[in-house]
């Protein structure tokens, strides 16, 4: 009896917070003293879609029960990590760089694109993050969500609240200081389109898939902007490549996600089409709409012909996906289209990269018989001497393009005609 109740005495000097921890309930796991042991699924609550997930990766507990500097620094790392969606945001910063390296001509200014792609993170931290906290009891309904900090508890609405907050203002301050207010303002208004419009849109109407690509269209029209403090229409090819793509891209995912959006309660297109043909012609079509863009970074001297050709090779493979897709309306056709949604972009950059023609090359290049007077005299075949006006070159003008690029625009009005300078 005596050793029983010492024992209980000493257990309590030694760790004065266990009644602390003994006091928090099984079914809720909020907090920073949350339980990170809890294995019990049975004594969760079934009416509360949040609490429907055991706690998983707490901070870890030091000897006398508290926390360790270091348990937290993972801790909170993490969540914020999985908040941010921090592959989709590097993604949005990939975008936004190559807009950047795009509208920065001949010379680069490296400092600029890292401090443009820094913003840029911050901004799409923050749209995630809300994103996240708006869905909160949807994602807790689906199985590949309803581990995430929120649903899972191992962070509280309001500190999600506070490090999206921060994360926006911060990158919109970075981009107006370090780039420039009209980078600034496409940043703020793609956070606001995406938490604010895209998100409970996705509960409401199928049309959110089409939001939505119009918000992963914005980030390479602000690297664009932020390079050259200007939209022009050298700026918009990059952005309509993010558009088209991201179409198949998302009705691919929505196919082979189905009963998961359905548990979630999201309207998605490919729900409301029980065979999927409308969702294969959807991506069919916007595949389709990729097959011009080579021909358009050629004509408006953004790339060199051979982006054309790789260009081209890209879409039709893309648009042989969807097509398979459309006769075999399977998951394995569906997946085979996701995949190579996934290879078509970072392939398309990179060749707009390594192929890009700098805006002020032409401009570079001296000029031929420029003096006025007489210096070089030349002669037709009957010994006429040509006039000192022929003498003259004239002004460097762009060069006519194959008129091949006509036949590639015509099935798309809304795409801007290339124009052509007769010789």
């Amino acid at each position: 009896m005596w050793k029983r109740n010492s024992l209980t005495i000493s257990s309590k000097i030694v760790n004065p917070y266990l009644p602390l921890f003994r006091s928090i309930p099984k079914s809720h796991h909020y907090g920073l003293l949350g339980r990170s042991t809890f294995t019990s699924t049975e004594s969760i609550s079934a009416t509360d879609p949040v609490n429907r997930v055991p706690y998983i990766g707490g901070p870890r507990a030091s000897v006398f029960g508290m926390p360790s500097l270091a348990g937290l620094v993972n801790h909170y790392s993490r969540c914020y990590w999985e908040l941010s969606k921090a592959r989709l945001s590097m993604l949005v910063v990939a975008t936004s760089g190559t807009g950047y390296i795009l509208g920065s001509g001949s010379s680069v200014d490296y400092l600029g694109l890292c401090f443009t792609c820094a913003g840029t993170m911050m901004v799409a931290a923050s749209a995630n993050s809300l994103n996240q906290v708006f869905e909160v009891k949807n994602d807790a309904l689906m199985n590949r969500t309803r581990h995430r900090p929120l649903p899972s508890g191992r962070i509280t609405i309001p500190h999600a609240v506070a490090w999206a907050s921060s994360m926006g203002l911060a990158g919109t301050a970075l981009l107006a200081c370090k780039a420039n207010m009209l980078a600034a303002v496409l940043g703020a208004s793609n956070l606001v389109l995406y938490a604010f419009i895209y998100t409970p849109l996705k509960q409401i109407h199928p049309v959110n898939t089409w939001v939505g690509a119009i918000v992963g269209a914005i980030p390479p029209l602000l690297g664009f902007a932020a390079a050259s403090g200007q939209v022009s229409l050298n700026g918009m090819l990059l952005p309509a490549a993010l558009y088209f793509w991201q179409i198949p891209h998302f009705m691919a995912l929505a196919y082979l996600c189905r009963q998961d959006y359905a548990d979630g309660g999201f309207k998605m297109f490919s729900l409301a089409d029980a065979n999927g043909r409308r969702t294969a012609l959807v991506s069919l079509r916007n595949c389709l709409y990729l097959l011009p863009l080579g021909y358009l970074a050629y004509d408006f001297g953004i790339t060199s012909g051979w982006f054309c050709a790789e260009s081209t090779i890209l879409a039709l493979a893309i648009s042989s996906t969807a097509t398979s897709f459309l006769l075999n309306r399977n998951t394995k056709s569906a997946r085979r289209m996701f995949h190579a949604s996934l290879l078509y972009l970072p392939v398309f950059m990179g060749g707009l990269l390594v192929h890009r023609l700098s805006s002020d090359a032409e401009q570079s290049l001296p000029l031929q018989n420029s003096d006025p007077l007489f210096d070089i005299s030349s002669t037709s075949e009957s010994g006429i001497v040509l006039t000192e006006e022929a003498a003259i070159p004239q002004k460097n003008t762009k060069q006519p393009r194959p008129p091949l690029a006509y036949a590639s625009v015509a099935p798309f009005p809304f795409l801007p005609a290339p124009s052509y300078i007769s010789s």
